[in-house]
């Protein structure tokens, strides 16, 4: 028998491998039919008002308010309040962002032009009074033309402000914006004796990103943080805590204040650029990206993220090392080019 011959044989005699099953298709979600879901116009209007309902009528009332209608909001079914409050009854949540005066501004120009107010703000009952989860600028634009009275949507969850609130598309966030918004959120939830038991994980979907409330925490220790520099190691290094608010924003406190260090340390660095010729607005990112040890990780999805005070404690080992001298000009060019990282729009 040739070479060949045997050498064919032989290979013909190994046990074949099983081939492994194909992985099965994922199916994808199917589409509702158009006109599937929810209840019909003549739904809305129909029913027994639910006794919260009953019960924020009187609270609407004693305001000095009046309810011109109650229904049923047609995606869920949940029962709502069409009314009109007194404009000094109702505040903004006390944990969003800060008021954009332009913006109230802007407004309050607007409104006499059309000549009328069309878009009624979300509120639900906060002691004997309520408060809009997404219509600040509209409550200051109104107080601005002298208003007497503002229409809402009034819900009888007090809850549902979290929710609205981490939905607001009244006014483009930005990080600076968020991060404060978030913080206030898990401050409130935290003193809130029927919420007391609450973790970071039990409101994700309201607070978004467990990175938002560490850099929340450092822009309320400084308004001039630079927390576009950091989010990408921050998001990478946070996971919501499942201890109870209290306790997890201890832990916060914590790392915020080890970012800030970190800042503090980048900020040398900075300095020592400047000082070496560089003057770009993008020394700061640069700065950031060279020290960051997660630059080039690419976890799994099963791997544990990378532990945040160590990966902190090296970026701050690094920045105080930081060499000028190893900046080209590529590497400024190439920041400028994206944008850096170090923005908080």
């Amino acid at each position: 028998m040739s070479p060949r011959a045997k050498a064919a044989a032989a290979t013909s005699d190994k046990p074949k491998k099983a081939k492994k099953p194909a992985a099965p298709r994922k199916s994808k979600k199917a589409k509702a039919e158009a006109g599937s879901l929810g209840l019909t116009a003549a739904e809305c209007a129909t029913g027994t008002p639910s006794a919260d309902v009953t019960r924020m009528r009187g609270l609407i009332e004693d305001a000095g308010g009046s309810v011109l209608a109650c229904y049923r909001e047609p995606f869920g079914g949940h029962w709502v309040a069409l009314a009109a409050l007194p404009l000094d009854r109702v505040k903004p949540t006390p944990y969003q962002r800060e008021l954009s005066k332009a913006h109230a501004d802007r407004l309050a120009t607007v409104i006499p032009k059309v000549g009328r107010f069309l878009d009624p703000v979300i509120a639900v009952p906060d002691g004997d009074g309520f408060i809009s989860p997404n219509g600040m600028h509209r409550l200051a634009a109104l107080a601005l033309l002298g208003a007497k009275t503002i229409i809402a949507l009034v819900m009888p969850e007090p809850e549902i402000a979290f929710r609205i609130l981490a939905l607001n598309t009244e006014k483009a966030h930005n990080l600076k914006d968020k991060a404060l918004e978030v913080i206030r959120m898990a401050r409130a939830i935290s003193v809130d004796p029927k919420r007391a038991g609450q973790s970071e994980a039990d409101v994700a979907f309201e607070l978004e990103q467990a990175s938002l409330v560490t850099l929340g925490i450092c822009y309320e220790k400084n308004a001039r943080f630079s927390g576009g520099a950091y989010n990408s190691v921050v998001s990478k290094t946070e996971t919501f805590s499942t201890a109870p608010m209290k306790k997890s924003l201890e832990l916060r406190e914590e790392h915020a204040d080890k970012l800030l260090v970190l800042d503090v340390a980048v900020t040398a660095a900075v300095e020592r650029l400047k000082a070496a010729g560089w003057t770009s607005g993008y020394l700061k990112p640069i700065v950031v990206a060279r020290i960051n040890p997660l630059r080039f990780l690419k976890p799994g999805k099963a791997d544990a993220p990378p532990d945040f005070a160590k990966t902190i404690d090296k970026m701050i080992e690094g920045a105080k090392k930081f060499d000028p001298s190893k900046v080209r000009a590529q590497d400024v060019a190439i920041a400028a080019a994206v944008g850096g990282s170090g923005s908080d729009e």
